[in-house]
């Protein structure tokens, strides 16, 4: 639809700004029409913003157009007030499900900074009296150079050089074919294929003390799915206890109710099978009676026991 003619010449600019920010190129013809003025006019505009520093290229020819030059950071804040509105909702939610704090914390006060004043207050309203029914993850925040290292390698097929930390503190150096980053459950992971053990692993990036990409380059397997090995690899963790337990309901009611990275389900006779592994055998119990359906526990007859003493605290707790 056509941008809203602005009245003043100047905000014609600012609002041609606007939108080759928010597309790579548009034709002088799709501008003349979105402000609603002519194509010599464009043109003019464009010269304009060349004078306000701001470097718009013109792409002569039949398939020709403006963009803004490649690499070029627009001043802040070319937003509306919905836009901006969105990103510090943005920050604000990435800060609670465990995306770095730093970088989280000094990226929301630049943007409340340069907010309008109405807009900042009404932002700053919004930040202090928003509730979240989701837990704060206590995240472990990986160096933001790691991080954007070992993307850029996985999309050039790169390897990286990267010094690992393990759980213990020990350092080595491996040599990794990242294949992807994966956000879980607040930490940031890298899977690919680890030239030290000869293994596709799994990496928590807040371990990887240093990445830097090499000149060798890979093919990555066409069957892998980063998000899936990432989530089977954390989900073969060894656990106290391996539990399998028969549900009396159907495979689509026990998959919405018990998320794919906790528990294998398997449709059996009589309902469904689900396998997974407990660190606390009374959480368990406490996780089944949660779901809601009839079951029958297989392994560990431990667990019988644990399941009893909920009902009888249950019970008690039902006759007070």
């Amino acid at each position: 639809m056509p941008h809203p003619a602005p009245s003043h010449p100047t905000t014609r600019v600012l609002a041609m700004l606007e939108l080759l920010q928010a597309n790579p190129r548009m034709s002088g013809t799709e501008l003349a029409r979105r402000l609603g003025v002519d194509e010599r006019t464009v043109r003019r505009y464009a010269a304009r913003l060349g004078d306000l520093g701001v470097p718009v290229v013109a792409e002569r020819g039949r398939y020709g157009g403006y963009r803004l030059m490649p690499g070029y950071k627009l001043p802040p804040l070319m937003l509306t007030d919905d836009e901006a509105t969105a990103v510090v909702l943005g920050l604000l939610a990435g800060r609670r499900v465990g995306l770095p704090g730093q970088a989280t914390e000094s990226a929301l006060a630049k943007v409340e900074r340069v907010l309008p004043a109405v807009l900042r207050d009404r932002v700053r309203a919004l930040r202090d009296t928003l509730g979240f029914t989701l837990a704060a993850r206590d995240s472990a925040a990986p160096d933001t150079g790691a991080v954007l290292t070992l993307a850029a390698a996985a999309r050039e097929r790169r390897r990286v050089r990267m010094r690992y930390r393990s759980w213990q503190g020990a350092e080595t150096e491996r040599d990794l074919d990242p294949y992807g980053l994966v956000f879980h459950s607040g930490r940031w992971y890298v899977t690919g294929h680890d030239h030290r053990s000869g293994e596709i692993r799994t990496f928590r990036v807040d371990r990887v003390a240093a990445a830097e990409p090499g000149t060798a380059r890979f093919e990555a397997p066409d069957d892998l799915d980063p998000v899936q090995h990432v989530t089977r690899s954390l989900a073969r963790v060894p656990y106290a206890h391996e539990v399998e337990v028969l549900l009396e309901t159907t495979l689509g009611e026990a998959r919405r109710r018990i998320p794919a990275t906790t528990a294998t389900l398997t449709e059996a006779a009589g309902g469904v099978v689900m396998t997974t592994r407990a660190e606390r055998l009374d959480g368990m119990a406490r996780m089944l009676a949660g779901l809601g359906f009839p079951f029958a526990i297989r392994r560990p007859d431990e667990l019988r026991g644990h399941v009893r003493d909920l009902a009888r605290t249950l019970r008690e707790q039902a006759e007070r």
